[in-house]
């Protein structure tokens, strides 16, 4: 029996790191929460290897629900957030996640990883190019249900990884000829969206599976859960104040390297 009080104790800690650096790089933190919680489940032997990814994946989108709203009301209140286009960019991936919820578990463990670790290589790709501030050319921005098809197959990628879906919002709606901050405001409302029909797919799929007296909601493991969010919900707002005082671009190469490690860990493991 793995010790309860310990294992929410380390997600609190895996939250104040998560939530710092969510501040500092404006990344998402389901790229260091899967692969860490993954390790932890294992570790305090919550789960067999089956299942580990999909729960770890499950319970980063659920943490996230509470996160982005934070993001998303501040954004709201500096008028960040494009309300002709976000209807149809949120119809999209709450469809695109929605489905990635239920099929997640279909998938096999080792294709699923494979899937996070190409993801987060292009991420970590995006995150050095980003610092070299070099001009996209933009393209005029599509009809509303070209887009909210295009932003379904985002939100269905961003719920098979864990993901707020910024990382992939952001880059499509900036190629889309819409303002850099428009686009992280509307990526930040778009996170809700992703968080709460990811984890209803999540939790739907898993129901059967997994045991509520253990502490599962479907897929989603609630005292990971709780650890995360106490902590990096809090925590969030310092390292975004700390992007005053430390070097932003060279911490994001570094973090990059480090994505790149993970990935390559999470294929060969």
């Amino acid at each position: 029996m793995y010790d309860l009080g310990l294992l929410v104790a380390s997600c609190a800690l895996l939250g104040c790191i998560v939530g710092f650096l969510a501040g500092l790089l404006g990344i998402g933190g389901g790229l260091i929460i899967v692969p860490v919680l993954s390790a932890m489940l294992i570790s305090f032997d919550v789960t067999s290897t089956d299942h580990v990814l999909v729960i770890a994946i499950a319970t980063s989108l659920a943490s996230i629900l509470f996160t982005s709203t934070s993001s998303a009301l501040a954004h709201h209140k500096n008028d960040n957030v494009p309300w002709a286009i976000a209807p149809w960019v949120m119809s999209g991936v709450a469809l695109g996640a929605l489905i990635s919820g239920f099929a997640a578990s279909f998938i096999p463990e080792q294709i699923l990883r494979t899937v996070f670790a190409v993801s987060v290589v292009f991420i970590a790709a995006r995150m050095v190019l980003s610092t070299r501030n070099k001009p996209v050319s933009a393209k005029p921005l599509p009809s509303g249900p070209i887009l909210c098809g295009i932003s379904a197959i985002m939100g269905g990628l961003s719920g098979l990884i864990g993901i707020g879906g910024g990382a992939l919002i952001v880059p499509m709606l900036n190629y889309f000829s819409v303002d850099i901050k428009k686009a992280i405001g509307c990526a930040a409302a778009c996170g809700i969206v992703i968080a709460l029909f990811g984890s209803i797919g999540y939790i739907s799929a898993g129901w059967r599976v997994t045991d509520l007296e253990r502490g599962f909601a479907g897929f989603v493991y609630l005292p990971a859960l709780f650890g995360i969010v106490i902590t990096s919900w809090f925590v969030a707002p310092y390292g975004a104040k700390a992007t005053h005082y430390l070097p932003v671009n060279i911490i994001k190469k570094f973090f990059a390297v480090l994505l790149v490690v993970i990935a390559i860990k999470m294929i060969f493991s």
